[in-house]
Order: C-alpha cells, then sequence, then structure tokens
C-alpha cells in the first residue's frame, strides 16, 4: 500500500460544465428581441411626431387694439408639435371668429395668439388725433407707446410758463400720418388708442389753451 493511498474508493473525475447556445424558443432571447423591437418603434413613432406639423396664422403687419382681424392680414406657417404650446395660437385649419378685432398689439410676423382676438364691445380704448407740429421720433410708430404731456400756454400775468402735467401714460399709437417729403415741416397727427376713462382729461387738453405733446416710451 502506497502512501498515497487512503483506503478511499477513487471518485470520478470532475467534467466541465459546457455553456450551450441559447435556441430561438429560450425566453431570456425572447425577451430582449421584443426589448429591441419596442425600443426602434418608440423611437421612430418619436421622430415622426416631432417632425408633424400644423398650420398656425402669422399677422403679415403691426395690428394693434380694435383693428379688424381678417384673413388677408394673416399669412399661415408650418409649426412642428414639439416645443411650442399650440393651444396658445390660431391654427389655420380652424375658421377664425366672426368679427374679430385685436385686442392687444401683435406685432409683425408674430404667430397670431389666441388671447389677443375678441370682438369690439371688449375694448375699453377709444382713438383720439393728437396734432404734434414738425417731426416726431422714428420711435413713435404702430404699436408703439406713448405718454400725453399738457402744457398751458403762457399769459402776460405770469412771468413763468406753466409746469406740464402728464395726461396720460403708455398709450397705444394705432396710426402715425407724417408731412411727405425729405423736407416737409408740417404737423404730425398721432392716433392714440386713449381709455374710455380718461378720455375727459385727454379732450379737454386738447380744447384748451396750450400743448399736448407725444413722448415716446422708450423700449416700446
Amino acid at each position: 500500500m502506497s502512501a498515497l493511498d487512503t483506503g478511499l474508493p477513487d471518485l470520478p473525475a470532475a467534467v466541465a460544465a459546457r455553456l450551450r447556445r441559447p435556441g430561438w424558443r429560450d425566453p431570456r432571447l425572447l425577451v430582449g428581441v421584443a426589448l429591441v423591437a419596442a425600443s426602434v418603434a418608440l423611437g421612430s413613432w418619436g421622430l415622426r411626431a416631432a417632425e408633424r406639423t400644423v398650420p398656425v396664422f402669422v399677422v403679415r403687419e403691426t395690428t394693434v387694439p380694435g383693428a379688424t382681424i381678417g384673413r388677408d392680414a394673416l399669412a399661415v406657417a408650418d409649426v412642428r408639435l414639439s416645443g411650442v404650446d399650440l393651444a396658445r395660437y390660431v391654427r389655420a385649419d380652424a375658421p377664425l371668429p366672426v368679427d374679430a378685432v385685436a385686442l392687444r398689439v401683435v406685432e409683425a410676423g408674430e404667430l397670431l395668439p389666441a388671447a389677443a382676438l375678441g370682438s369690439a364691445g371688449d375694448l375699453a380704448l377709444r382713438p383720439v388725433g393728437v396734432a404734434v407740429p414738425g417731426r416726431l421720433p422714428g420711435s413713435v410708430r404702430v404699436g408703439a407707446r406713448v405718454d400725453l404731456w399738457f402744457s398751458p400756454a403762457t399769459t402776460a400775468a405770469h412771468d413763468e410758463p406753466a409746469r406740464p402735467s402728464q395726461l396720460a401714460t403708455a398709450l397705444t399709437v394705432a396710426e402715425v400720418d407724417r408731412p411727405q417729403g425729405a423736407f416737409a415741416t408740417g404737423t404730425t397727427t398721432v392716433q392714440v388708442l386713449v381709455p374710455v376713462a380718461q378720455l375727459p382729461d385727454v379732450l379737454a387738453a386738447l380744447a384748451a389753451d396750450g400743448r399736448v405733446d407725444v413722448v415716446a416710451v422708450p423700449g416700446s
């Protein structure tokens, strides 16, 4: 009996387990294929949704409160669904409201906001013409904001001119009729939209002996 003989029966040698290639019926393979297919389908759907567009109205020229909004004043732009809250704007594939007018200033090239449309009865503004001698700054244009100031006329009884007072602030310019020609020096008429509550003060100042000045609001 040798030194290595322990008296124990010989055990069969261990055989390494061989990995089997999964068959097409293997559940793990089927689950993996399903996940890949679902991912591809979802990505394809997302790309198609991002590329979809809807027609939305665009204002051709700057529009002021009270101006009629008709198809001839609008263009159509195709807007992608992604990144834009289309509920805020008027879609071109739906009819416009009858006799719609602008309730606020809408700049040229701007998508037409649904909140900017309404009826004439919703407006508490009235256009008033103010004659201004000479030329006005180019910033006084349709859609801009201006303040009105009144300067009483100086009389012989007063050595110093009366202090000007502010009549109204941040009024919207509805129209500007400027003198024509390079050397024109006539009177410019500015149509401003005055709240009904301020009409008495503005009209009284225009009828009084003095001057009403139109002052542009910077940045408007």
